[in-house]
C-alpha cells in the first residue's frame, strides 16, 4: 500500500478508535435502523429477487424496464473545457447522449492518452502508459467509445451528473460508468480537483486529506453545476441547454465519494448520490452528518478494499444504517478499492483491484480480485439503475435495485 493510501487508512482507523464508528467485520443490515432493511444475497443456492417500491417521481425517459447493464440507445460524444472557480482553474469532462451520425466516431473513440492533451503532463501520462505494470496492464483501460465534441443527440435536456475523482486521480478515471451512463441518455460532467490530481501527486504537490480541502472540491462540484446550468461562456456552445436543472445527481469515487456526500448535504438541486468505496462521515470529516443528508443514496463497498482497509468498509456499513431511507449498499465480492476504475494499475498506487492481491482481513491469504470489466459493468449497471430511478421517476429500477446482480458477486441491502 503506498505512502498516501496508508494516511488515509490510517485516519479512517484513528476515527473508529475515537468511538466514531462501528468496529465490527462486515454483517447483515441492522434490522432495527429507521425504515425496512431487505437483502439480497450472493450464495449460489440463494437467489436475490427482493424487490423494492418507492415513492417518489412519475415522469421517466425510459418508457419501463430496460436492461442497466446492455449499453443505451445513444453513442457517447465527450467533450471539454477549462473552468475558473476563483483562482482555481478546473479542467472538465462532459460525456453526454450524442447524434446518431456520431455512431461510427465513437465506435472508433480515442486513446486514453488524448485526455491529457498539454505538456509536460501528457508526457509524463504517455510514460505511464508506456510503461504499465502487469496490474495496468488488466486494469488500465487504453481507449475511449466516445467521439470527442460530436453533436448532441436531439431530445434533450438530459439529467446531468457530477462525478469527483479519488485522491490524486483524474476526471476520466470513471470514464466507462460515464460512457455507459451517457449511452442511456445522461450527462455527466467531471472537473479535474485542481491541486489533488495524479499529476499534482507526481510533482510531490500532496493536498490535505482534511475537512477544509473537502469543501474545496465540493466548492468544485457547485461550480460545475453553476456553468453547466447556467450557460457559462466557458462551455462549450454545443452543450447550452443540455442538461435539466430539475434532475441532479453525483457520484464519486474514495475522496470523491467523501466530497459528493458534502454536495448532498448541502447543495439541494442534488437529488441523488452514489458514493463509492469510502465512507461519508467520519472524523476526519467532521463537516458532513449523514443524518442531515435527505437525499436517496447508494454506498458501494469492495469487500476487498486493502486500501481503506476493513475499518473504511465498517464505515461504510454504519453510514448506511445512519442514513435516511431511502439508501442503498452494494457490496462486491474480490473488490478492491480500484476495481470500478479505468486507472486500475495505472501506478503502484492504484493496483489495489486488478490482477492478484491478498485478501485483506487475511493478509496471507491470496486470491484474483474480481474481473475488471465485470466490475466496472456492474457499477454502470446500478448507477443507471440508481439514478433512472430517482432523477427520472422509472419506478421499473426498483426490481433491478433491489435485487443481486450478478448473484456471484454482488449483496444488495436497502432500508426504504
Amino acid at each position: 500500500m503506498s505512502a498516501r493510501a496508508a494516511r488515509l487508512a490510517l485516519a479512517l482507523a484513528l476515527t473508529a478508535c475515537s468511538g466514531g464508528a462501528a468496529t465490527s467485520t462486515d454483517t447483515a443490515a441492522d434490522t432495527t435502523a429507521t425504515g425496512t432493511t431487505t437483502t439480497s444475497t450472493t450464495t449460489a443456492t440463494t437467489a436475490a429477487s427482493e424487490s423494492t417500491t418507492a415513492t417518489t417521481g412519475t415522469d421517466t425517459d425510459t418508457g419501463g424496464a430496460i436492461d442497466y447493464s446492455a449499453p443505451g440507445p445513444h453513442p457517447v460524444a465527450n467533450d471539454r473545457f477549462t473552468l475558473q472557480s476563483g483562482d482555481r482553474p478546473l479542467r472538465v469532462e462532459v460525456w453526454y447522449p450524442a447524434d446518431p451520425s456520431a455512431a461510427a466516431a465513437a465506435a472508433a473513440g480515442a486513446p486514453l492518452l488524448d485526455f491529457v492533451p498539454d505538456e509536460p503532463d501528457r508526457s509524463a501520462f504517455a510514460d505511464l502508459l508506456a510503461n504499465l505494470s502487469p496490474a495496468g496492464t488488466i486494469g488500465t483501460r487504453l481507449q475511449t467509445r466516445s467521439a470527442f465534441a460530436a453533436a448532441p443527440a436531439p431530445g434533450g435536456p438530459w439529467p446531468l451528473l457530477v462525478f469527483s475523482h479519488c485522491h490524486e486521480c483524474v476526471r476520466f478515471s470513471a470514464f466507462s460508468v460515464a460512457e455507459h451512463l451517457a449511452s442511456h441518455g445522461f450527462v455527466v460532467a467531471a472537473p479535474d480537483h485542481a491541486g489533488n490530481t495524479l499529476f499534482d501527486g507526481l510533482a510531490g504537490d500532496h493536498a490535505a486529506l482534511d475537512d477544509a480541502f473537502l469543501q474545496i472540491r465540493r466548492a468544485d462540484l457547485g461550480a460545475v453545476l453553476d456553468a453547466l446550468l447556467g450557460g457559462a461562456p466557458e462551455v462549450p456552445a454545443a452543450l447550452h441547454g443540455l442538461v435539466d436543472p430539475a434532475r441532479v445527481g453525483a457520484f464519486g469515487h474514495s475522496f470523491g465519494a467523501a466530497t459528493v456526500g458534502r454536495l448532498a448535504q448541502e447543495d439541494p438541486r442534488v437529488l441523488a448520490a452514489m458514493p463509492i468505496a469510502a465512507p461519508v462521515e467520519n472524523l476526519l470529516f467532521p463537516g458532513t452528518m449523514i443524518t442531515s443528508i435527505h437525499t436517496p443514496l447508494f454506498f458501494v463497498l469492495a469487500e476487498e478494499d486493502n486500501s481503506i482497509k476493513v475499518i473504511g468498509n465498517n464505515l461504510i456499513a454504519s453510514n448506511f444504517k445512519a442514513a435516511n431511507p431511502p439508501v442503498w449498499l452494494l457490496r462486491v465480492r474480490d473488490a478492491g478499492h480500484w476495481n470500478f476504475s479505468d486507472i486500475c494499475g495505472l501506478t503502484e498506487a492504484f493496483n489495489a483491484g486488478c490482477g492478484e492481491g491478498l485478501r485483506q482481513a487475511a493478509p496471507n491469504d491470496p486470491f484474483t480480485y474480481l474481473d475488471i470489466d465485470v466490475a466496472r459493468e456492474l457499477a454502470g449497471a446500478y448507477a443507471l439503475a440508481f439514478f433512472d430511478r430517482h432523477l427520472r421517476g422509472n419506478q421499473a429500477a426498483d426490481t433491478y435495485l433491489g435485487a443481486a446482480t450478478p448473484m456471484e458477486w454482488v449483496t444488495v441491502e436497502s432500508r426504504l
